[in-house]
């Protein structure tokens, strides 16, 4: 029922801290990947990881914000894979610039930098979810899922161009979903995770000091607020991919799952 083997995978961002470890926990467990990233040598580094591992990977290279790129890169998943099961889009991140922490405040963040994150986690989840949507729409089956967070859940402080971006990816996965099952097929599944605080190089510098390593104030709130009581691990959302990918969820569509150690279950007191 969680069998993946033989699954041909995409991952958008492939190549990062998180969806590095989903790319290489499914490999080892029969999948077959394709790391799309901005990034060619880190693609290609972890597809030689990969296969040192007897696992299959190809690198493409694509902007996610770049339509005729990302086409490029599905040309190349298909050339090395015959067809596309599943699509993770999972490019994404946050930029300091586009951060209201102090002594910058939200009326002084430049409008490039709320559009470059606003685009990046936005637009970059609907351009690839096109051209491979388009494929699967054509097989009559397929699995899409996009990367949310907390905050598509519950708005955090100093970051609105992320948390705005995440509540729009949220609210597209539901539509999507209802769109590819009603005008395509109903084996076309669409759904979400929403991770909770995990330590990236995106949010380090919002969670821990620079200099001593020590959470900042932030940090500590968050754990105070998580009533596991810690960050979380990148093979924590593992299990809950290896289920929206398998035929354990064929009756789950249009969800976004939180996996956040319990902060969004948590009231504060």
């Amino acid at each position: 029922m969680f069998d993946v083997t033989d699954k041909t995978v995409v991952i958008t961002g492939g190549a990062g801290v998180l969806c590095g470890a989903m790319a290489k926990q499914l490999a080892l467990d029969g999948a077959k990947i394709c790391v799309v990233d901005y990034d060619k040598s880190k693609a290609q580094q972890l597809c030689d990881r990969i296969k040192a591992d007897g696992g299959f990977a190809v690198p493409a290279h694509a902007n996610v914000l770049e339509k005729d790129q990302v086409q490029k890169a599905f040309d190349t998943a298909l050339e090395a894979m015959d067809h596309v099961d599943v699509l993770i889009n999972g490019a994404g991140g946050n930029k300091k610039d586009a951060t209201c922490a102090p002594p910058k405040t939200f009326f002084e963040l430049p409008d490039e930098a709320i559009r470059d994150v606003f685009d990046l986690n936005c637009l970059g989840t609907i351009l690839p979810s096109q051209v491979f949507g388009r494929h699967m729409a054509q097989r009559s089956r397929g699995i899409i899922i996009n990367i949310a967070s907390m905050n598509a859940i519950r708005p955090l402080t100093n970051i609105a161009a992320y948390s705005a971006a995440k509540a729009a990816i949220a609210n597209f996965t539901q539509w999507l979903a209802t769109y590819m099952a009603q005008r395509h097929s109903p084996e076309i599944r669409v759904n979400a995770i929403a991770p909770g605080f995990f330590l990236t190089e995106q949010n380090r510098f919002l969670l821990t000091d620079e200099k001593t390593g020590e959470l900042t104030a932030r940090g500590k709130t968050i754990i105070e607020h998580t009533p596991m009581n810690r960050f979380g691990d990148p093979q924590d959302l593992i299990g809950t991919l290896i289920w929206l990918i398998s035929d354990a969820s064929r009756f789950v569509t249009g969800t976004v799952i939180p996996v956040d150690g319990g902060f969004s279950a948590f009231s504060g007191v």
